[in-house]
């Protein structure tokens, strides 16, 4: 029983020291993951995926009169279409607006135009009412004047204060009668612009109804020309199909697509967008067609982004000229493009991961020696970045940090002098070029004009 004890007690302080020889081992091994400089043609490529649409087409719109304010419809649904890719004539049928919507409006103001043409009526009668009346008080008014006359001249007779009184009479006689004529015209103009003010208001809601009756009898839409039909595609993205909406401000119903002159539209995100430029080559596969490559150029690049819907992202739109054309190629296929933002026939490269920084300084670690050598970085892709100076092909460099990294020496501070300078030029040929701008637009004095000494005249941009 001792000896089976003893037995495993020396099992187990053999089984602590392989333990401890295997971790102390691991401890002072180090495995380093080398690569090596490499040269050739070096691509910075951008990945985006777009849709196909035609260059130059024509649409079918809303009736013109959905635009006339009188209407005061802003905007109707498409009720029905005829199917994408369907062929029709010209004065086809393609699609029809809601009816009912047009019919309740219609309706609404067909009782209001009753409404106001009663008003208008009302208005005509009760200002003759009231001119009759005028006009009798002014008849009235004259027969007192007579009256008053007959008095004056009866009064010789009278003492001189019956006659006085008899006068005063007649006089007010005479002023009432001259402000019942002035009051009539008064009158009257105040009942003609009270009559014009409804016949106005009748022949605004008369015009309602009649453009409405013309709108009723443009619901039904009729292909301008031959060819086929194409649901059109919203800027922010989709469709207009049945139960999409259209107004003045979204007018294309649907559209007649030119399969010769082809754009792919795609939007670029705001950290890409500023290697994109016109005129840069783009490799486009179809995604219905994977066998198919196609070539094209970036044609535009938008100045201002946008929000993508339902997300905080803000991408650019660029649009993409597709070279040539395909038959097989429909408008509304999805692409995915390639975007060639540069490319370096003979770069010197190396991998992202090889490359470490440290303030202004960017170095790489040599594996035949214990150095740090400084670089200048230049362009770079997902995987690489070129080296402007510092490293020559085939050379081998450490992809991951060393351990003793502390006593590596660093090289190359000449490069780091270089770059350097570089950057102060730049920066002095920038600010150059924006003085000799400030002096272009700046503004000339007048001939014989001087400024005192220390006076200088800036543009006011």
């Amino acid at each position: 029983m001792k000896k089976k004890n003893w037995l495993f007690a020396a099992m187990a302080v053999i089984l602590l020291l392989v333990v401890i020889i295997i971790f102390s081992g691991s401890k002072s091994e180090t495995t380093q993951i080398t690569t090596k400089v490499m040269k050739g043609p070096f691509e910075v490529l951008v990945y985006s995926s777009g849709q196909l649409e035609s260059e130059n087409s024509d649409h079918v719109y809303i009736p013109e009169k959905l635009k006339d304010r009188q209407t005061r419809i802003s905007s109707l649904t498409i009720t029905d279409i005829v199917e994408e890719g369907t062929f029709v004539d010209s004065g086809d049928y393609v699609a029809t607006l809601d009816h009912q919507a047009v019919q309740e409006q219609l309706k609404d103001a067909e009782d209001e135009l009753e409404k106001t043409l009663s008003e208008y009526n009302d208005s005509k009668i009760d200002s003759n009412l009231t001119l009759s009346n005028e006009r009798d008080q002014i008849i009235n008014a004259q027969l007192d004047v007579e009256e008053r006359k007959i008095a004056v001249d009866e009064s010789i007779y009278e003492s001189p204060s019956e006659q006085k009184k008899v006068r005063m009479d007649y006089d007010k006689a005479v002023r009432k009668l001259a402000q019942s004529k002035q009051a009539y015209e008064l009158k009257t103009q105040q009942e003609i612009n009270k009559v014009n003010r409804k016949f106005i208001t009748y022949k605004q809601v008369k015009a309602r109804v009649d453009a409405l009756e013309e709108l009723m009898d443009q619901l039904i839409i009729y292909s301008p020309k031959a060819g086929i039909i194409s649901y059109h595609q919203y800027e922010w993205g989709g469709t207009v199909e049945t139960g999409s909406r259209v107004s003045q401000y979204s007018p294309i119903i649907a559209t007649f697509p030119n399969m010769d002159n082809l754009v792919t539209k795609t939007f670029i995100n705001e950290i890409d967008i500023a290697l994109i430029k016109p005129g840069q080559k783009v490799r486009i596969g179809i995604d219905a067609f994977p066998d198919k490559t196609l070539t094209g150029e970036v044609a535009t690049v938008a100045n201002m982004g946008q929000l993508m819907p339902k997300s905080d992202a803000k991408v650019f739109e660029v649009k993409i000229k597709v070279n040539g054309s395909d038959p097989d190629l429909k408008p509304a296929m999805t692409t995915s493009n390639t975007i060639q933002a540069s490319y370096i026939e003979d770069a010197t490269y190396v991998p992202i991961e090889a490359v470490f920084s440290n303030d202004s300084l960017s170095y790489v670690f040599l594996n035949d020696s214990k150095t740090k050598q400084i670089i200048e970085p230049g362009e770079a892709n997902e995987n690489y970045v070129v080296v402007s100076q510092g490293l020559e092909e085939g050379q081998e460099i450490q992809l991951l940090e060393p351990e003793n990294a502390a006593d590596y020496k660093l090289s190359g501070f000449e490069i780091y002098a270089d770059m350097k300078r570089k950057a102060s030029e730049k920066a002095a040929e920038e600010a150059a070029k924006k003085k000799e701008q400030k002096e272009e637009k700046a503004p000339e004095l007048p001939e014989g004009m001087t400024l005192p000494p220390g006076v200088t005249i800036t543009s006011a941009s």
